[in-house]
């Protein structure tokens, strides 16, 4: 297939390309792709926790510190103290 552009568009084209880094044929290709090539909509086998399976572990702070970490209890007012702190230090 052999498309005409009218110079105008033509004009466009290479000067968005240019901008772009690509080509012009490369970009009407790959514009043409997005517009008219659907995407395939068919989720990947498995679920996300299955991709990253191998990546995911658990790690018990008990392991490393007596008691545990416990680095979930009261985060918002753990959080909250090094705001303040930082708000202190600043105004010194």
């Amino acid at each position: 297939m052999v498309i005409t552009l009218t110079p105008e568009l033509e004009k466009a084209l290479a000067e968005r390309a240019k901008r772009l880094g690509t080509t012009p044929e490369s970009l009407a290709l790959n514009s043409l792709r997005e517009r008219f090539v659907p995407v395939n909509t068919t989720p990947a086998q498995g679920t996300m926790a299955d991709f990253l399976a191998d990546y995911i572990g658990i790690l018990h702070s008990t392991d490393y510190i007596k008691g545990g970490a416990q680095m979930s209890e009261d985060s918002g007012k753990k959080f909250t103290a090094i705001l303040l702190k930082k708000h202190q230090r600043r105004r010194k």
